[in-house]
């Protein structure tokens, strides 16, 4: 009860604050020729305010800027069906170690708008360039957590790696999550289809089941689990659009990223659990570093999916490492 209390709170607290916040239009001038065309074509230039942007296609984008601003960029995508909530603890790291750290709720996920249409790869990914270009961040470590991790590699297939410098892919769902006829190794797709039965019949009993259970390994003999931990990984969850969680689903399970890591050109980091119930390593983390030239792959013996949380000390400084290289 307290956490749907505390929840309620946060979602009114920022739903007002974004209402008092006069958005202001990102000028033309401000993109790149090429951008520019393309966003006269789609109706006008991305709008921000101090914590939001709004789209070309009217979809209002939550996101979070902490640390200095003259330092590197660093852009956290994060996973289903949680929000930049989830990235706060590698975030807090990174920019007191003189990052600037930009996390971002996804399309119908955390504080942004729940549109109807639209929760799919694409739209992920171009509302990902649109946060980058309104921030005019150049020289980014772009990284992604699980289906953020499809969410980077889509970007880098749609928008290049112009204003890249070092890519990230942690406990992610590229190349492929389902199992086909040239994917063995994926997840069958009854799986996903019992997800969705499950979010259609109590979608608050699936989210305590998986983050009380596989999520984190709670479910192995001998772990200990964080209450905080569970608790906050179902408020983050429960946030979301129901409809928008529901989509996502097939969004990070049916969408191919083979092509898109062909196009990686940056260095890459590559951290999966090797014990990873959720995304399993080696139709991930294995299959994406043998496919993304010169990927440097650590994985860690016995860790879960939520590998940043239950592991974060090993993970920042490994991270940390990454950013400084």
């Amino acid at each position: 009860m307290n956490a749907n209390v505390n929840l309620s709170r946060r979602t009114a607290l920022f739903n007002s604050a974004g209402a008092a916040a006069a958005a202001v239009a990102l000028p033309l001038a401000a993109l790149g020729t090429a951008e520019a065309q393309a966003a006269t074509a789609k109706g006008g230039p991305v709008t921000k305010t101090a914590s939001t942007i709004t789209t070309r296609d009217g979809v209002e984008i939550y996101y979070k800027d902490w640390g200095p601003r003259n330092g590197q960029p660093v852009v956290l995508s994060h996973g289903w069906p949680l929000n930049a909530d989830s990235w706060e603890s590698a975030a807090f790291f990174l920019a007191n170690n003189g990052f600037r750290v930009i996390t971002h709720d996804r399309r119908g996920h955390g504080r942004s708008s729940q549109p109807w249409e639209g929760n799919d790869m694409d739209h992920y990914a171009d509302d990902l360039a649109q946060v980058i270009e309104a921030l005019n961040l150049n020289n980014i470590i772009l990284a992604g957590f699980s289906t953020g991790g499809g969410e980077v590699a889509r970007y880098v297939g749609r928008h290049g790696t112009k204003r890249i410098a070092k890519l990230g892919l942690i406990s992610a769902v590229p190349p492929l999550m389902l199992k086909t006829a040239d994917n063995p190794d994926g997840t069958p797709l009854e799986v996903f289809d019992g997800i969705r039965a499950a979010s259609v019949k109590d979608r608050g009993q699936l989210y305590l089941d998986l983050a009380s259970g596989p999520f984190y390994n709670y479910n192995r003999p001998g772990a200990k689990p964080s209450q905080g931990i569970i608790q906050a990984w179902y408020a983050q969850g429960m946030q979301g659009g129901f409809k928008n969680t529901y989509d996502s689903i097939k969004a990070f399970s049916e969408t191919d990223f083979r092509e898109d890591l062909k196009k990686f050109d940056k260095p890459t980091l590559i951290i999966h659990g090797e014990d990873d119930q959720i995304v399993p390593i080696k139709a991930a983390g294995i299959a994406s570093a043998k496919i993304v030239k010169h990927a440097k792959l650590i994985t860690y013996p016995g860790a879960p999916h939520g590998l940043t949380d239950t592991h974060k000390e090993k993970f920042n400084n490994d991270f940390l490492a990454f950013a400084k290289s």
